[in-house]
């Protein structure tokens, strides 16, 4: 008997904003990548986002381990993004004392 190697693909796609999925799903290459690093087996990601093949999951590991430059210059540029947009929402709606004045508003409407 023979076998036929198949080579496969890591099953990537970047959205309309430039953010990589995996496959049709909506986890991101970053969800499944951090969680990699911070310890976390193909398992257990598996069990944590139940929408992603396991096999997936190892295709996109293995994509990361040959692609770290790439993958890590793209994870950070997410950070730094992230970063400004959360700066710019903050500067637009002050999130100091928002408990305060949410309960307040809360009691007069009681």
């Amino acid at each position: 008997m023979t076998l036929a190697i198949a080579i496969e693909s890591a099953p990537l796609e970047t959205d309309i904003h430039g953010v990589i999925r995996v496959g049709k799903t909506r986890v991101t290459i970053d969800t499944v990548v951090v969680a990699f690093l911070e310890g976390a087996s193909a398992e257990e990601i598996a069990d944590q986002y139940p929408s992603l093949p396991l096999s997936d999951i190892y295709l996109v590991i293995g994509y990361y381990l040959k692609h770290k430059t790439e993958i890590n210059s793209y994870l950070t540029e997410r950070r730094l993004k992230a970063t400004l947009i959360r700066q710019e929402a903050e500067q637009k709606f002050n999130p100091e004392g928002i408990r305060d004045r949410l309960l307040a508003r809360r009691n007069q409407s009681r």
